[in-house]
C-alpha cells in the first residue's frame, strides 16, 4: 500500500465537496485526511486529499476524480511537495508539569495559544512526522483534547 496526496482544483460552488466525497465513498475508498480552500480566484477552491492504496487503487481514484463535472485539476503531489498540517492539543498541566510542558512546546516551536488555571492550549503546525512525534512526547501528561486540520500542500517551484 502506498500513501498518495491529491491536490484537485475545483468550481467554488455548493455541493462540489459532497461530490468528490461522495465518490470515494460509493467506490469504498477512504479519504485519510481532507482540506478545502479557496484559491487566489475566489471561483476555484483547492481540495488536498491523502488516501492510500495499491497502485490500482490509487489510479482508480485519480482517473474517477479527473472525470467529475466540477474538477479543473488534478494533481498528485510529488514526493518532495510541501505538506503541512496544524495541531491544537489542550493538555492538563500542574503548576509543576507546565514548565515541562513549556520546554516540549519550545523545541517543537509550537505556540501556546491558551492559558487557563490548569491546562495549556499548543499549537504546532508541520509535517505528519513532526506532529506524530510531539505528540509521542506529549503521552506522558493528559491530552484533554486535539484538533488536527488534516494535510494541505503544494509541489515546490513555479505551477505550469
Amino acid at each position: 500500500m502506498r500513501q498518495m496526496v491529491l491536490s484537485i482544483l475545483v468550481e467554488n460552488s455548493a455541493g462540489v465537496l459532497s461530490r468528490v466525497a461522495g465518490l470515494f465513498s460509493r467506490r469504498g475508498y477512504n479519504i485519510e485526511s481532507l482540506t478545502v480552500g479557496v484559491t487566489t480566484d475566489p471561483d476555484i477552491s483547492r481540495m488536498t486529499i491523502a488516501c492510500s492504496g495499491s497502485e490500482d487503487v490509487l489510479n482508480q481514484i485519480k482517473k474517477q476524480v479527473a472525470k467529475l463535472e466540477d474538477v479543473i485539476d488534478i494533481q498528485e503531489l510529488p514526493n518532495n511537495a510541501v505538506l503541512r498540517e496544524l495541531l491544537l492539543v489542550q493538555v492538563h498541566a500542574t503548576t509543576e508539569q507546565r514548565q515541562e510542558v513549556i520546554a516540549i512546546a519550545d523545541i517543537y516551536r509550537a505556540k501556546i495559544v491558551d492559558v487557563s488555571e490548569n491546562s495549556l492550549m499548543l499549537e504546532l503546525t508541520g509535517n505528519v512526522d513532526k506532529l506524530k512525534a510531539f505528540l509521542e512526547l506529549m503521552e506522558g501528561f493528559e491530552i484533554t483534547s486535539i484538533a488536527r486540520t488534516g494535510l494541505t500542500g503544494l509541489a515546490r517551484g513555479i505551477a505550469d
